[in-house]
């Protein structure tokens, strides 16, 4: 079936820009075969030689291009859909969805539930493998797409149909068996809901899945993020300290026996099972090197790894400064934790004042203490009147990806102009916050 994909454009000095190829002209074929989705186009690009079927929108005759190039060169078309193809939204309706619990009045794409295996391998998504055809499948084995990341949270059929409300939902993980077989790298995630697949069923699933080290290279285990919008529901209540010492204690006995069999700790608890347990967050060697830190495990480790090591090496400039206040913002959640860095910040450079304040969520509910989900409209309702000093830092995962929008659709312009301060933004990193909070008098 012919598949066509519009142009809107090619890429300066690429091979496409001296190629007759204009904006509206359409691409038809890719050495004889017809392009699917982005994952075909970046396949054929591997070859050093590409013939090129366009559609012309002038006049919708065919023109082929034969092109030399160097391997792995992109061709330089720009399309009019990035994917190529239009996303796959969730055929499930899970208990613990983030997305459900949204507030009203939000732009529309944050209540667009996506599925798709594709975006697994280019954004690092996890899916449920719900939404992966046979198709899909042979693709990604054909492509030999690593790695996949795929959201388990329980492998005992009857229950995870349960919690995804999908009766396909059991079957779905028996695709595991096949990447595994095939060599494809995977990670997996366990939303983890109190009462429901904890326990006995976090045991039973953490048992199952460790049958497929090596190529499952590493489980993490988060709790269930729940806001105050929940009406209707599946009643769900979040973990307190107790529930996360259980937790923990079932992942650290797990990590141990792993460890001894395999030489990987493979199953982690994120850092906020360890926040709500007042447990201190375990040291850097048992992360396998933070393949997961993108999902909260070990993100704390490798701030306060990064911090150490970047105030050791920070030296005081020689010349005097004026003294500085400036403030950092930042979630219930880390406050404390960024409170005595700060505060350690500050002793080794006396003239710098720094003012830490937490943020309540009101925009979700008070229970959502992380900072990612932070809002423009709270950090500036409750800065309000607070000595802010020259500059207010913020965490750079309050912000959309390569923008400068917060989930409430402010931009950092609008904080600035409420709160008249200038604002900043500190990335997840223990190097950064050192040296862009007390950059005037490090060097």
């Amino acid at each position: 079936m012919e598949k066509l994909h519009r142009i809107t454009g090619t890429i300066e000095d690429s091979p496409a820009s001296k190629l007759d190829i204009a904006p509206g002209d359409l691409l038809v074929k890719l050495n004889q075969k017809t392009v699917e989705d982005m994952f075909d186009y970046r396949f054929l690009m591997e070859d050093t030689s590409v013939d090129v079927l366009i559609r012309k929108a002038s006049d919708g005759r065919d023109v082929s291009f034969h092109v030399e190039k160097e391997e792995d060169e992109d061709l330089g078309l720009v399309f009019e859909n990035d994917f190529m193809d239009n996303y796959r939204s969730c055929a499930n309706k899970c208990i613990f969805c983030f997305i459900d619990q949204n507030p009203p009045g939000m732009r529309d794409t944050l209540y667009f539930k996506d599925d798709d295996s594709r975006l697994s391998f280019l954004q690092g998504n996890y899916v449920t493998l719900t939404n992966m055809s046979d198709h899909d499948v042979e693709r990604i084995l054909h492509y030999r797409l690593s790695p996949i990341n795929i959201s388990v949270h329980a492998t005992e059929p009857e229950l995870r149909c349960r919690m995804l409300n999908n009766r396909f939902a059991g079957t779905a993980l028996e695709k595991i068996d096949r990447f595994f077989e095939a060599g494809i790298t995977m990670n997996a995630q366990i939303v983890l809901c109190r009462g429901v697949n904890d326990g006995e069923h976090l045991e039973r699933t953490i048992s199952d899945l460790s049958r497929y080290i090596p190529q499952l290279e590493s489980v993490s285990v988060v709790p269930v993020g729940l806001t105050a919008y929940r009406d209707g529901l599946y009643p769900l209540e979040p973990f307190g300290a107790e529930d996360a010492k259980e937790v923990l204690q079932i992942v650290h006995a797990w990590q141990d026996r792993l460890f001894e069999k395999h030489g990987t700790h493979f199953i982690h608890a994120s850092d906020e099972f360890y926040l709500l347990a007042g447990q201190e967050i375990p040291a850097a060697e048992t992360y396998d090197g933070y393949l997961q830190i993108e999902n909260g495990v070990g993100m704390l480790r490798s701030f306060f790894d990064e911090f150490d090591e970047a105030l050791d090496c920070a030296r005081r400039k020689p010349f005097a400064i004026r003294r500085s206040e400036v403030s950092v913002a930042t979630g219930m959640l880390a406050y404390p934790f960024i409170l005595a860095l700060c505060e350690r910040l500050m002793r080794r450079v006396p003239r710098l004042t720094i003012r830490v304040y937490p943020i309540s969520n009101d925009f979700f509910g008070k229970r959502i203490t992380v900072s990612g989900l932070l809002t423009g409209k709270d950090i500036v309702e409750q800065l309000q009147g607070k000595e802010l000093g020259k500059t207010l830092f913020l965490p750079g995962n309050i912000l959309r990806s390569g923008e400068d929008i917060l989930l409430d659709d402010m931009h950092l312009s609008d904080i600035e102009s409420a709160l008249q301060v200038k604002t900043d933004i500190v990335k997840s990193s223990g190097w950064e916050f050192v040296h862009k909070i007390g950059g005037d008098y490090l060097k």
